[in-house]
């Protein structure tokens, strides 16, 4: 998940072609992280940006109606908004199985607040991007509903073609910056950040002149921003995302929706952090993987994938496809697996109901291909296997790893290359 932006004065040439598509393809990064990312949710999030002194809508957290109607008059706001809790978009839209319309709910009277809430907790929630069952709610955001004269978007995010951290901001905020980003393109800023220096108080004011904050509210503005690159180097955050940095009638610059990409490798640093993680709503496979250092990603297909390498797993999902062929999943066992990785992984493999065949594509510069054989056969007289297996090694010790194979009398095809090995693996499950 990574992206970018730029100044009045300089941005003329990066607008263009840099900052268009790094926008419109920064989600799509995701897919191949080293790890399983880290996602919180909106409230956790809101409480990481008030400790940096991020100005935000005043809240509190329920996991009952009754909590809820609690907070609500606590608040003693004159709007309240009741949030469901979820790690997916679109909640506003969403339907939840209870029957409610909405994730999102406006209310003056704290009693509807316990209703509305009587009707999320426990429930499923779809939207557009929830799984079709919907995520089952579990806790919701009571807030003050404040009113925005003006929405901008406001992010700090990581920009390979710029070695380092960047702004990126736009006047118009409150819808998909994506969307901004392909119909106005002339609307979106960009500053980059000096990693020694950090963000300079003309580019913070720049970029609130930018957004379109006027008089004492540009300096205002100016100031959360330099806030949030606090947050940004405090967490170890690979994106910083506002949506929207808004206005409102009495003159405040409020975060009012907020959302944290963390570097994973800074783990062993923020560890509180980390700590908060749910995996409540992840894929349980892509969970017990990332327990066994196993990157594993579920797609919507039957072939199984077991690759290492992140290059080489998507390739072979490729060649897969090309031979007219579905892939189940994406797993890299990474440089430095043991035959136990392997056994675990085809154990991940071989409990998904939707895998019809299992296709391994191992190039061993590091890795051992005697250590892969060894456990492919461990993992298929202990587990079963129950489906078409085939494998295609090359590297290191690879004729002691075709010798294992061939001795172990299980029904193993092998291939000659990664062409070979997808068509083989096509024509396993054409035959059944």
């Amino acid at each position: 998940m990574a992206a970018s932006m730029a100044s009045r004065a300089v941005s003329r040439a990066l607008r263009g072609s840099a900052i268009v598509p790094l926008l419109l393809n920064r989600n799509k990064l995701v897919r191949v992280s080293p790890r399983r990312w880290l996602n919180l949710q909106e409230y956790q999030s809101k409480k990481l940006m008030q400790e940096c002194g991020v100005a935000v809508q005043r809240f509190f957290v329920a996991d009952t109606a009754t909590e809820a109607l609690d907070a609500a008059k606590r608040l003693n706001a004159k709007e309240i908004v009741l949030k469901a809790q979820i790690l997916a978009g679109g909640r506003g839209k969403g339907v939840f199985d209870s029957g409610l319309k909405g994730g999102v709910h406006l209310t003056k009277d704290p009693a509807v607040v316990q209703e509305l809430a009587n009707k999320m907790l426990g429930f499923n929630l779809t939207t557009k991007q929830t799984p079709k069952e919907g995520v089952k709610v579990n806790t919701v955001m009571v807030a003050e509903a404040l009113d925005i004269s003006r929405e901008t978007y406001f992010a700090i995010l990581m920009d390979r073609a710029c070695n380092g951290p960047v702004m990126v901001g736009s006047p118009q905020g409150g819808v998909d910056i994506e969307e901004v980003a392909e119909k106005t393109p002339e609307l979106i800023y960009k500053e980059v950040i000096d990693i020694f220096e950090g963000v300079r108080d003309d580019q913070a004011l720049r970029m609130a002149a930018n957004l379109g904050f006027k008089g004492p509210l540009e300096r205002q503005a100016a100031d959360q921003i330099k806030k949030l690159y606090d947050l940004f180097l405090k967490v170890d955050a690979t994106q910083v995302e506002v949506n929207p940095l808004g206005e409102t009638p009495e003159g405040q610059v409020v975060c009012f929706d907020a959302k944290i990409n963390f570097d994973d490798n800074a783990e062993f640093r923020q560890k509180d952090i980390f700590a908060m993680d749910n995996t409540a709503e992840s894929d349980p496979i892509e969970t017990e993987a990332a327990k066994h250092e196993l990157k594993y990603i579920g797609l919507d297909g039957n072939i199984a994938c077991f690759v290492n390498g992140a290059g080489l797993a998507m390739a072979t999902c490729d060649i897969i496809d090309l031979h007219g062929g579905k892939p189940a999943n994406f797993l890299d066992l990474g440089g430095g697996v043991k035959e136990d990785q392997v056994y675990t992984a085809f154990k991940l493999l071989s409990a998904d109901p939707k895998v019809e065949a299992i296709l391994v594509n191992i190039f061993g510069g590091i890795v051992n291909c005697a250590i892969i054989a060894k456990g492919i056969i461990k993992a298929s007289g202990e587990l079963g296997l129950k489906v078409p297996l085939v494998v295609r090694l090359e590297g290191t010790n690879v004729q002691e790893a075709k010798r294992i194979l061939s001795e172990s009398g299980l029904p193993i095809t092998s291939a000659n290359n990664l062409d070979d090995a997808a068509e083989k693996a096509v024509a396993a499950i054409t035959k059944k």
